[in-house]
């Protein structure tokens, strides 16, 4: 599926890299954009499209932290809380991250939109709690920004969702 609907960007991303072998991180980035994480099929295609063997895919999805191997919601919440972050209140933050949405560690909220993880130092000590959703940097959090954030995650979910309902319903200018 990604190499023929990106094609255009796939020999973008191969034309950068001096062998086909190299650029195999930023196209699971892409083929983790179209299926929401790293599915078997996306192991294959990407390992088609660089002719390597799948498992060498999947020994890569298994290392890197930010290629998912099972679904994840639409914004994957990522807490520090290694020990600086721990000293500076991000245990107690995660805590309640968990309960305002309902989730386990490292689970997917029903309505699909959140999964919380927690990880092990983003570089942040200074200014925890701090999370990063979809690899952008939230800092200095407490319980109301924290609110504030869920709500606009929500709002723009939504106003995402009604225009992709207009599109298939064919109801757009």
């Amino acid at each position: 599926m990604i190499k023929k609907s990106y094609a255009t960007e796939i020999e973008d991303i191969l034309s950068r890299y001096p062998t086909k072998r190299s650029a195999v991180l930023p196209l699971m980035h892409l083929a983790q954009q179209e299926y929401g994480y790293m599915s078997d099929e996306a192991k294959r295609e990407v390992a088609e499209i660089l002719d390597l063997d799948p498992t060498h895919i999947l020994s890569i999805a298994g290392f890197y932290t930010l290629y998912y191997e099972e679904p994840v919601g639409r914004y994957v919440l990522e807490v520090c809380n290694d020990l600086a972050c721990a000293l500076r209140g991000a245990d107690d933050f995660l805590d309640m991250v968990l309960g305002k949405l309902d989730v386990d560690l490292h689970g997917t909220t029903d309505d699909g939109l959140f999964t919380v993880k927690n990880v092990m130092c983003i570089g942040a000590c200074d200014r925890a709690p701090v999370l990063q959703c979809n690899l952008k940097f939230h800092e200095h959090l407490d319980e109301a920004k924290f609110d504030a954030l869920v709500d606009q995650w929500r709002s723009d979910s939504a106003e995402q969702t009604s225009i992709v309902d207009q599109i298939i319903a064919g109801r757009t200018e």
